[in-house]
């Protein structure tokens, strides 16, 4: 933590920016209450460091506002900063927020909690679930296939699916994503249609039944095929997912409790977010490579101030 506050305050001291107020999270409170006084006290922009359950809670807190939020990946997952490009890379995220790229993007709403990704509810959650912290530590997102692997054989649910408040679809697939954005961890883009700013989720129902449908489907999801096996997609503002006993859930790569529904709600342009330039592109990851070797220069003032 010492080594990402003195980079985050050299990078900003060399582009003239004042030093920053410092809220750290607890165990009780992942950062929706902190970045909440934060806006009270009169922040303009907010760095959220750290993984998916703090990002989860600053984009929470922010939505609706117009306070900005620079996100720079510290924990052991982070799939909105997957989706940003930032790669595990603190820096650019600082050049990222120094640069002045804004964007005004969508958010998910589950009850009282906001995601900028995607929700699930079913194997994604699983996977989530089975996979360690500290393989997470070890080798980053490749972790996540040994907690998939876990679960490939589970029998798949059984729910009901009902789209704007349209004609209920009945289902039994293995998994349904609520998407914002289209990238997994790894990069890899599995709702190829969806765009951050259109008011719409994308909604993904994959049903794979074996070992060789999971294969088909992960094989043209990773070579970008226009059309993926065993796998339905719709879009709508609000999806109501139902099962028949309880499933694990998750919002943007965190878990929360289990439950037998899953209901997700748009909130259009309601969060300002810090992207790479040019902020116009659809692709939040758009040109990401420029941040990056821009970012040298941060990491260099960062190293001066040691």
């Amino acid at each position: 933590m010492d080594e990402l506050r003195r980079l985050i305050g050299a990078g900003l001291s060399q582009a003239g920016w004042p030093e920053p107020a410092w809220y750290e999270t607890t165990p009780e409170d992942a950062g929706r209450g902190q970045a909440e006084q934060a806006v009270k006290n009169g922040a303009e922009l907010i760095f959220a460091c750290g993984g998916d359950g703090t990002v989860m809670a600053v984009v929470t807190a922010l939505a609706g506002t117009d306070v900005a939020m620079a996100v720079l990946p510290a924990g052991t997952g982070n799939l909105l900063a997957a989706n940003l490009g930032l790669a595990g890379d603190a820096a650019t995220g600082v050049e990222v927020a120094l640069e002045g790229g804004r964007k005004r993007i969508d958010v998910g709403a589950v009850g009282d909690q906001c995601f900028a990704v995607m929700a699930g509810m079913g194997f994604d959650a699983k996977m989530l679930e089975g996979t360690s912290e500290t393989a997470k530590k070890r080798i980053g997102w490749l972790a996540y296939v040994g907690g998939a692997v876990k679960h490939l054989r589970d029998r798949p649910m059984r729910v009901r699916i009902v789209l704007d408040g349209g004609r209920p679809m009945m289902r039994r697939p293995r998994t349904v994503i609520v998407g914002n954005v289209g990238r997994l961890q790894g990069g890899v883009r599995l709702l190829s249609d969806a765009a951050p700013d259109d008011g719409k989720l994308d909604v993904a129902v994959l049903s794979p039944r074996s070992l060789a449908h999971w294969a088909s489907l992960g094989w043209a999801v990773v070579r970008r095929h226009e059309r993926i096996p065993l796998m339905e997609t719709y879009r709508a503002e609000r999806v109501e997912i139902r099962s028949n006993r309880a499933q694990p859930r998750q919002l943007d790569g965190d878990l929360i409790d289990p439950g037998k529904s899953l209901t997700v709600q748009i909130r259009h342009r309601a969060l300002l977010l810090c992207v790479p330039q040019p902020d116009g592109d659809p692709d939040l990851a758009y040109d990401s490579g420029a941040a990056q070797r821009a970012a040298e220069g941060v990491r260099a003032a960062a190293e001066e101030a040691e």
